[in-house]
């Protein structure tokens, strides 16, 4: 799971991101599924901080899928970043199913679709 770290986003109320995140961990769970969190420190965009700790991030182990988070995807003004993230995942992770969410407490169901699409290729 790549998304900001919701108490670090300027003038945000974290607590449903938060609240939303948890959900999503305790869904993982109850499928067995092994989740993985990266949440981005907002104020390590600048400079290039944040992707390269994901770089080092998707190069600590192997993947099955990596969801890029919907703050990523649907922030103004975060299309580079988005792009960015995709590509690095590409990259670092080639054999990983790459999935998208609504929000952080429906990822399990859309790895599982990932995975069920990586499946059937």
């Amino acid at each position: 799971m790549i998304g900001f770290d919701p108490h670090t986003i300027p003038g945000f109320d974290p607590a449903p991101v938060a609240a939303a995140i948890e959900q999503g961990s305790k869904l993982f769970a109850e499928l067995g599924l092994a989740e993985d969190l990266f949440l981005i420190d907002f104020a390590e965009l600048d400079g290039g901080r944040a992707q390269a700790k994901l770089v080092e991030k998707l190069g600590s182990t192997t993947y099955d899928a990596v969801v890029v988070g919907g703050g990523i995807r649907k922030g103004p003004g975060l299309l580079e970043l988005f792009q960015a993230v995709v590509n690095l995942v590409h990259w670092h992770q080639p054999d990983a199913a790459i999935a998208f969410n609504d929000s952080a407490g429906d990822s399990p169901d859309w790895v599982l679709k990932a995975l069920e699409q990586k499946r059937s290729r």
